[in-house]
């Protein structure tokens, strides 16, 4: 089994993305998986770019795309990509869309292919924060996920594929008053969770991950 595994550059002003530091820390075997790292920008268009790309070479079992989510305190698995780019800020290359489609012929959303709920079961029990999340917002993250879940079902490929959010580290939060943060070896161990967690649940377990808001 080969999973490929993605985190982005920095952006908003930050030095470091939580995301690739976690990643590129992983283990390149995870019980018997091979884990292939690739690093890919900030960037609205050529993130999917480099995305398909890499697939298209590696040819993976699955895809876990990492993104970093400032503010949140846990390790959040992502249910669901929407088809829209609505970017609070500028993208690295300077584009800022709003409300333009992600793909104009992609479906509205759609849905991880991961076994979420496995996936944060593992991880907290490791004692690690973790939980599903219901959205990945609307900017690069929510891009890729998007884009790549547009990817396998256009092409009709059988992977696995999905997304996660990671907290800041510790580095990033030295002038942020009050903000949740995790070090960057509890997420890689978290993200070793998810990877191993593919190979444990074939199907994904039923457990109640619903919330209000």
């Amino acid at each position: 089994m080969k999973v490929l595994i993605t985190g982005f550059d920095p952006f908003g002003g930050e030095s470091i993305n939580p995301a690739w530091e976690a990643v590129k820390a992983m283990k390149d075997s995870i019980e018997g998986i091979e884990v292939i790292k690739l690093q890919i920008p900030t960037v609205f268009k050529r993130s999917a770019e480099k995305l398909f790309a890499g697939i298209d070479e590696h040819k993976p079992d699955a895809v876990i795309c990492i993104g970093q989510a400032g503010g949140r305190f846990d390790i959040s698995v992502e249910r669901v990509g929407i088809n829209m780019d609505d970017g609070r800020i500028p993208d690295n290359d300077g584009y800022q869309p709003v409300d333009t489609s992600v793909f104009e012929d992609g479906e509205n959303a759609y849905f991880a292919t991961l076994p979420i709920k496995g996936i944060v079961e593992e991880i907290k029990n490791v004692k690690i924060p973790a939980s599903v999340s219901n959205t990945a917002g609307t900017y690069v993250c929510n891009h890729i996920m998007y884009s790549l879940l547009y990817y396998i079902s256009k092409n009709k490929l059988d992977i696995k594929g999905g997304f996660i959010h990671v907290p800041y580290i510790t580095e990033q939060v030295v002038d942020k008053k009050n903000m949740p943060y995790m070090e960057v070896s509890t997420i890689t161990k978290a993200l070793e969770c998810a990877v191993a967690a593919l190979k444990k649940y074939s199907v994904d377990i039923k457990v109640s991950g619903g919330k209000e808001f």
